[in-house]
């Protein structure tokens, strides 16, 4: 005869019954996740408090405001902002921070997708009752992004949207005369970060890429935060999920071939692995230091628009000058040599201007 051991028929009842986990944290209602970050089973009601208790904790140990501030909150209608203007507006409420809070988003011009999404920052802004700007490339620079893809291609419009983005931030910021802007970073995209300047060897940006704020860094220049800096970006979608938030979900359809992607994937599988690995990258990067004597660039004044930059031309004036002018390179690479022919403007000769021209699509 053949006997069936008494533990592989419990095991089984087990798994034909299913039975409930209980929150880990009140021991009462049932879990209805496991916290990527910690691989605590909780209900949703403590998972909530867990993730607001924890980003109010950020807040106050790097005391990221004062008491009066104007505060702009970053909007792009995508989980993170929206989950940011969320929990931002309810801890202000419940710990008193005193904080004006005011969305700020970009109009980038990219038709079928920032178009779409600028919806959902207006019913954000109905469902959270702030103040909305929105500034767009095109009164900014007199280009949209589908306009810049179609002259440079679809290669390196990851870098023209970065950097006017950034600047467009501090415009906006500074005609709603805030005092910091708060963005939706997560501990996922610090990671990743530090992983690109590690691959590619950009002391400079991996000095300063984990810095959960920012000083004002000159004129035009509004001081930022990271509230969400330490929090995994799965359990901010958990978050937005379980609390029915309003927010827009699909990939900017010009990002695929993004360098940021390669570095996403790798985190990715590294998680899979070892979830504690997103935390051990940021950490590893707040840790790391600049032996003595390595040359590093020093942060001055772009000579044409008076934006931060380390060269006499900042990148955005580099980038622009090269769209208006048909050579959409220019802002490609290292062409400092150029900078004084473009302050003077001074006609580039026809073997730079070739080399300018060429754009790999």
């Amino acid at each position: 005869m053949y006997f069936v051991p008494i533990y592989s028929i419990q095991i089984s009842v087990h798994r034909k019954l299913k039975m409930p986990v209980l929150c880990s944290n009140c021991i009462d209602k049932r879990a209805v996740l496991k916290r990527p970050k910690t691989g605590h089973s909780l209900c949703k009601e403590c998972f909530f408090w867990a993730f607001e208790e924890e980003v109010h904790q950020t807040i106050v140990a790097a005391k990221l405001f004062k008491h009066g501030e104007i505060v702009g909150i970053a909007a792009s209608g995508g989980k993170d902002s929206t989950v940011l203007a969320h929990v931002m507006k309810l801890l202000n409420e419940r710990y008193n921070y005193g904080l004006e809070l005011m969305l700020l988003s970009v109009d980038e011009g990219i038709s079928g997708y920032r178009d779409d999404s600028l919806e959902t920052v207006k019913r954000n802004q109905q469902q959270y009752e702030l103040p909305l700007k929105i500034v767009s490339y095109e009164e900014l620079y007199g280009w949209t992004m589908d306009a810049i893809v179609k002259q440079v291609g679809r290669k390196n419009n990851c870098t023209f949207c970065g950097v006017f983005r950034r600047q467009a931030l501090d415009r906006g910021a500074i005609m709603l005369k805030v005092d910091k802007i708060c963005t939706g970073h997560n501990a996922d995209d610090v990671a990743e970060t530090v992983l690109m300047n590690v691959l590619r060897g950009d002391i400079a940006r991996l000095r300063r890429c984990t810095a959960i704020s920012t000083s004002s860094e000159g004129e035009g220049v509004v001081p930022r935060c990271k509230p969400l800096k330490y929090a995994y970006e799965k359990e901010i979608v958990l978050y937005a999920y379980f609390k029915k938030l309003d927010y827009f979900s699909t990939e900017c359809i010009y990002s695929p071939n993004a360098y940021r992607g390669h570095a996403r994937t790798f985190l990715k599988d590294l998680e899979s692995v070892r979830p504690s690995s997103i935390m051990d990258i940021v950490h590893s990067g707040e840790n790391l230091s600049v032996r003595e004597g390595v040359k590093m660039p020093v942060q001055g004044t772009c000579k044409q628009c008076g934006y931060i930059s380390s060269q006499a031309l900042c990148k955005s004036c580099v980038l622009l000058e090269g769209l208006n002018r048909g050579l959409p390179k220019l802002g490609i690479g290292k062409h400092h040599r150029l900078h004084d022919k473009i302050l003077s403007k001074q006609p580039l000769t026809e073997k730079e201007e070739r080399k300018l021209k060429s754009v790999d699509f």
